[in-house]
């Protein structure tokens, strides 16, 4: 059997508002019990709301324990010889039993497959039906001597009752679709923008150390006297460490990659020094940077620069600056070396896409191209606040 795993609080902060109609409309119904017997409805009545209450925990269990409830407790009305006060048809089910059954319904068809909502749909409507037949030859005789029930108006009002119902619940199923198909959609878009921060994470931090451990090597094949192993150690050692961060990342949703220190400039002097590339540092930065905005001033000058050793002969300049002004920063990297024409482990066509994205997802801007005569520019502006 189905279960909607709805635990208790969930159940209570959903259904309180039938919890009370229901209880307030049973309080209200004792004021019309004539007689001794006629109070043995009570337990009954409050039994069925009670199920109608939870029906939201096992809806389609709940549609069978409601119309047992019904027959049940019409039987032994009928058994007493008693009616139920008042009644709300034509001599059976009263209209806190009736809300209960509409309810009932309504969850059904909101929660459980089709063909369980019309088969608990249809067992419940039977119950009420019953119960109009169990207790007709107590009410009859008394309330109908001289003229019979008016059918048709009694009909009518039940259909309109059975449509409301079956309305209700139809409506919260399509908002309940709606809102997983949302909740889907976001999911899948937090899923995506995760998956690209990790690609551009891999892509910037990774494949630079990576990138120099292959420019070290071949440094070394074409010259064997330079030591080049320690420099491939530690850039192996930089690259374990990023991909551990990077890990992390992914089991425990801690921030990727390493953050930026009080100094920017340190930072990129940093980079600069351990690139072994020529780089001429130019700073004029007139207003303080954001922590995460330095983070990704970084990543930007360390891709620069990868691109750079990966893609370009003979560099013997690399001009890199920093400034701010204006409520932006601005970063500016130009090198003059020739294009490679087998680029230095490969090239994935990344670098340049996951700069762009990193740069216009903090609302800046992104340029990239060749300079004449020789050489590549790369140039980035982006908001401070």
């Amino acid at each position: 059997m189905e279960s909607t795993e709805l635990n208790w609080r969930l159940l209570a902060k959903r259904q309180w508002p039938l919890a009370l109609s229901l209880t307030g409309i049973a309080i209200a119904e004792t004021g019309s019990i004539n007689t001794a017997l006629g109070w043995w409805q009570v337990p009954g009545v409050l039994v069925i709301c009670v199920i109608a209450v939870l029906a939201p925990r096992r809806p389609f269990d709940a549609a069978l324990a409601l119309a047992f409830a019904i027959v049940c407790v019409a039987l032994y009305m009928r058994f007493l010889g008693v009616a139920f006060e008042p009644h709300f048809f034509f001599s059976g089910a009263n209209v806190s039993i009736t809300g209960a059954a509409m309810a009932t319904i309504a969850v059904l068809v909101r929660e459980v497959p089709q063909w369980r909502a019309v088969s608990g749909t249809v067992l419940v409507v039977a119950a009420m039906v019953a119960a109009e037949v169990l207790g007709w030859p107590v009410v009859a005789p008394v309330e109908y001597r001289e003229y019979g029930p008016d059918t048709t108006s009694y009909l009518f009002g039940a259909s309109i009752l059975l449509v409301l119902a079956v309305g209700s619940g139809l409506y919260f199923r399509a908002r309940d679709n709606e809102r997983a198909s949302q909740l889907a959609a976001s999911v899948a878009a937090a899923q995506n923008a995760e998956r690209m921060a990790l690609a551009r994470e891999l892509h910037d931090v990774v494949a630079h150390y990576v990138t120099a451990i292959v420019v070290h090597a071949q440094a070394g094949q074409m010259n064997r006297e330079v030591d080049v192993l320690p420099s491939i150690a530690a850039s192996g050692t930089e690259a374990l460490t990023a991909m551990r961060r990077l890990v992390g990342t992914m089991r425990d949703g801690t921030s990727s990659g390493p953050a930026a220190s009080s100094s920017l400039v340190d930072d990129v002097r940093t980079l600069a020094s351990d690139s072994g590339l020529p780089v001429h540092l130019s700073v004029d930065l007139q207003d303080a940077v954001p922590q995460e905005l330095a983070r990704s001033v970084l990543r930007l000058v360390q891709e620069s620069l990868t691109n750079t050793q990966k893609h370009a002969d003979a560099v013997s300049s690399v001009d890199v600056a920093l400034s701010s002004g204006d409520g932006s920063l601005r970063l500016f990297v130009a090198d003059d070396g020739v294009a490679s024409d087998v680029p230095v482990g490969g090239s994935g066509g990344y670098g340049l896409v996951g700069m762009r994205e990193r740069v216009e997802l903090l609302g800046g801007t992104f340029s990239a191209g060749r300079r004449e005569p020789t050489g590549w520019t790369v140039r980035a502006e982006l908001p401070l606040a």
